[in-house]
């Protein structure tokens, strides 16, 4: 086969890798449009309600109908503010609390900007009218953004509307990327390739590496442009671009031009979320900051009144609650009501964490008995499915985790936080890696990462991950997003045991 034809040959492969990629993100247009609309409607609910609450149903008055224009302006300037806030891209759509963050800055600003022009104008709106439309609009938003994140994610859950990526690095960077892609499958990338420095290609390890995850080899670093029309890749992510080199990277960059293929490349900073990490340009090289965890401050202090404030009014709220299940625990076994022991909260220090008694009163003396029957063999938590010393009270407040309640009262006193870590146990503790040891410069949480990612069917190494994230990137948003999780993953029952 001469010249003229291999080119012909591979620009038709590359053609059909796009019409491929383009049948595919067809999905995200449509997508897209449906966010539109639903950003529309609520709006268009909102601003209806608030006219209604303020002039009733018959328009009258010349300022009556005023509103009625502003307000038939007002989801355009809605969806206006939130494309504005980017909050239409793909890369903060679907998974995360930026999406979310975004519509709340649209309202901020949309906020200010009524705020501002009224003081200019020196118009008088009416208070009624604004201060009703736009929180409605941001309540109704949020809630229209989740039910379709919740269809969005029903979808990558049936291995649809999902992007396809290439991978390029070496094998250890490959295997722990595709890792956590399928550990999340809501993230919606699915790894259909992988190429490697060229030295790699005909290495033995690299090769059983990849065939043991099952995605396949399709070449060296110089075949990628090549390797995306075979595998008909959306993505090309670049995850070990150290071993590459900046000469190398920018090649590939230089090859994907015109392919409507995307370049992501990872810093290789496992677990360091978006927030804390900005680009900043010096003498033309682009330099990655990385911003400290923030372990204390305003932020920390507003985070503590948060759980003080919740944690009271939530004691009061279920305090007939709490005598119902003191009475059943007592009525179930002989013991007392409330179980308690000493748990490791921030720096190290102990603190009395109190619970429901869940098991029978002798259980801590047959722990010893039961040691090699963990179902986590894999590290230092001791759980077992059908755990012998757990009453019947006890299984059905451990299934929707009601035996955590007293713990409000620990909120309450300010040695634990609504959100964080799991509470270890002084035992565990004096048996942690050094690393681990990051866990406890945070308050140990009711709920966390951990309690709506899969509760007690995580295995130790995953319950680390996800606590070291959380210390990592904490923020009072993520909380709340949390402790909204944390009630469905505790209406469902699954995991806690």
């Amino acid at each position: 086969m001469d010249a003229p034809q291999a080119e012909k040959i591979a620009a038709q492969a590359l053609t059909t890798a796009e019409v491929g990629r383009a049948r595919r993100a067809n999905w995200f247009r449509k997508y897209q449009i449906g966010l539109v609309v639903v950003d529309l409607l609520v709006a268009t609910v909102a601003v209806a309600l608030s006219f209604t609450f303020r002039f009733g149903t018959v328009v009258t008055s010349t300022d009556a109908k005023f509103y009625l224009v502003l307000a038939a302006l007002f989801p355009l300037g809605w969806v206006a503010a939130i494309m504005l806030n980017r909050a239409y891209e793909a890369r903060f759509v679907g998974v995360g609390s930026a999406e979310f963050q975004r519509i709340f800055q649209a309202f901020l600003q949309m906020t200010a900007i009524v705020a501002f022009a009224s003081f200019v104008t020196k118009a008088d709106l009416a208070r009624g009218f604004v201060l009703v439309a736009l929180p409605l609009a941001l309540v109704f938003n949020v809630f229209g953004r989740y039910g379709a994140r919740k269809w969005l994610h029903r979808q990558r859950g049936r291995g649809r509307a999902l992007t396809s990526v290439l991978v390029v690095g070496d094998a250890a960077a490959i295997e722990e990327f595709t890792s956590m892609v399928r550990r999340d499958q809501y993230a919606g990338m699915r790894v259909v390739g992988a190429c490697v420095p060229a030295e790699l290609v005909v290495d033995e390890a690299t090769i059983t590496a990849l065939e043991t995850i099952e995605v396949p080899l399709l070449g060296d670093v110089d075949s990628v442009r090549s390797a995306v029309s075979l595998s008909d890749a959306d993505t090309v992510a670049v995850v070990s671009s150290g071993a590459l080199g900046p000469e190398k990277l920018r090649w590939i960059s230089w090859q994907l031009e015109g392919t409507s293929t995307e370049l992501v490349v990872s810093p290789g900073l496992t677990e360091v979320a978006g927030p804390r990490l900005h680009v900043r340009p010096v003498a033309g090289l682009p330099l990655l900051h990385v911003e400290e965890p923030e372990f204390d401050g305003f932020r920390r202090v507003l985070k503590g009144a948060f759980d003080r404030f919740v944690a009271a009014f939530a004691l009061l709220l279920l305090s007939p609650l709490f005598i119902g299940l003191a009475v059943a625990v007592r009525m179930g076994s002989t013991g007392p009501a409330l179980f308690r022991q000493v748990r490791v909260g921030r720096d190290g220090s102990r603190f009395m964490m109190l619970k429901f008694r869940s098991m029978y009163a002798d259980a801590e003396d047959r722990l010893a008995e039961l040691s090699e029957q963990s179902d986590h063999s894999d590290g230092l938590l001791f759980k077992m499915r059908n755990d012998p010393r757990i009453t019947r009270v006890g299984k059905f407040l451990r299934k929707y985790s009601l035996d955590e309640l007293p713990q409000l009262i620990n909120v309450l006193n300010g040695s634990m936080s609504l959100v964080g870590p799991r509470p270890p146990l002084p035992g565990e503790v004096e048996r942690y890696e050094v690393h681990v040891h990051r866990r406890l410069l945070v308050k140990p949480g009711v709920t966390g990462l951990w309690q709506v990612s899969g509760r007690s069917d995580l295995s130790w190494e995953e319950s680390v991950r996800l606590d070291l994230r959380y210390v990592e990137n904490w923020s009072l948003s993520e909380d709340l997003l949390i402790l909204w999780k944390t009630a469905r993953a505790v209406t469902a029952g699954a995991g806690a045991y």
